[in-house]
C-alpha cells in the first residue's frame, strides 16, 4: 500500500480545515516545498496536494508551488482542486506533475472526464468526496444528487484508473477511517482505492493495508505529530 502525505494549498501555505470547511483553517507552515522535503527524509515515496484556492474558485492560483514540489524532490506528485479543463490539467502535466485529480469536473461534465482519461490514461485520477452518500462538489460547498455507488460504477466504465474517496464526515476530525467503506468499494470495484479522511493512527494503517487498499492519504494526523511518516511507510510496506 502507498502512503500519500498530504499538503493542502491555500495563500501559498501548508494548511488543513475541519470538514472543508473554509472557516475552520489551521495554517502549519508558510514553507509547502520544505514540508514536501520533510516527507521526503521520513521515506515517504508520493505526495497527495490540493490546492484549496482552486477548488473553491477553480483556476491554477498554486501551480508554481506544486512545480517546485515535483521538481525539487525526487516524490510522485498527484495534485487536485478546481482541474475543471483539459488546458488545465494539461498545463499541471506539462510542468512534471505526475497525476492530476479531477473532483467537481468528474461530476458536472463526463464529455471532460472522458476526454481527459482517454488522452492521458493514469495520469488522472478522480476524487470522490463523500457526504452522505452522495458526492460532494466545489470544494465540499455543495452536495450533487449522485450517489456514490453510481458515480463508482460510472467511473470504472470511463475506466478509471484510481479514486481517491474521502468520507466528508471524518476529514480533520482525528476519529480514525472509515474501513468499511473503502474495503467495500474496494472489492466491488476494479478500480484502486485510496482511503483518505480520518486517518489518525497506525492501526489505520493496518487495518486499511488488510482491506486491500491500494493507498492511504495521511494529513492532520502528520501536521499534530499522530503519525509517524516513517512508521506509516514501513508498516505499509511490510
Amino acid at each position: 500500500m502507498i502512503i500519500f502525505p498530504a499538503i493542502d494549498l491555500y495563500g501559498g501555505k501548508a494548511v488543513r480545515l475541519i470538514k472543508g470547511d473554509y472557516e475552520k483553517m489551521t495554517v502549519y507552515s508558510d514553507d509547502p516545498l520544505a514540508v514536501a522535503k520533510d516527507f521526503v527524509r521520513q521515506g515517504a515515496t508520493h505526495v497527495h496536494m490540493v490546492d484549496l484556492a482552486g477548488a473553491r474558485d477553480g483556476g491554477t492560483p498554486h501551480l508554481d508551488v506544486v512545480a517546485r514540489v515535483a521538481r525539487e524532490t525526487p516524490l510522485f506528485v498527484e495534485i487536485g482542486g478546481g482541474i475543471r479543463d483539459m488546458e488545465t490539467a494539461g498545463r499541471y502535466l506539462a510542468a512534471g506533475i505526475d497525476r492530476v485529480i479531477l473532483g467537481t469536473a468528474a461530476v458536472t461534465d463526463p464529455a471532460f472526464l472522458a476526454e481527459a482519461v482517454a488522452a492521458f490514461g493514469k495520469k488522472v485520477a478522480v476524487g470522490a468526496d463523500v457526504r452522505d452518500g452522495k458526492i460532494a462538489v466545489k470544494g465540499w460547498r455543495e452536495t450533487s444528487a449522485e450517489t456514490l455507488d453510481g458515480f463508482m460504477a460510472r467511473m470504472e466504465k470511463v475506466g478509471v484508473s484510481a479514486v481517491i474517496c474521502t468520507d466528508i464526515s471524518r476529514d480533520g476530525m482525528m476519529g480514525g477511517a472509515n474501513i468499511a467503506l473503502y474495503k467495500e468499494l474496494s472489492e466491488k470495484y476494479k478500480v484502486d482505492i485510496t482511503a483518505s479522511g480520518g486517518v489518525s493512527g497506525i492501526d489505520d494503517i493496518r487495518k486499511l493495508k488488510a482491506a486491500g487498499l491500494a493507498a492511504a492519504i495521511i494529513g492532520k494526523a502528520y501536521y499534530t505529530g499522530a503519525i509517524d511518516i516513517k512508521a506509516a511507510v514501513g508498516e505499509a510496506e511490510t
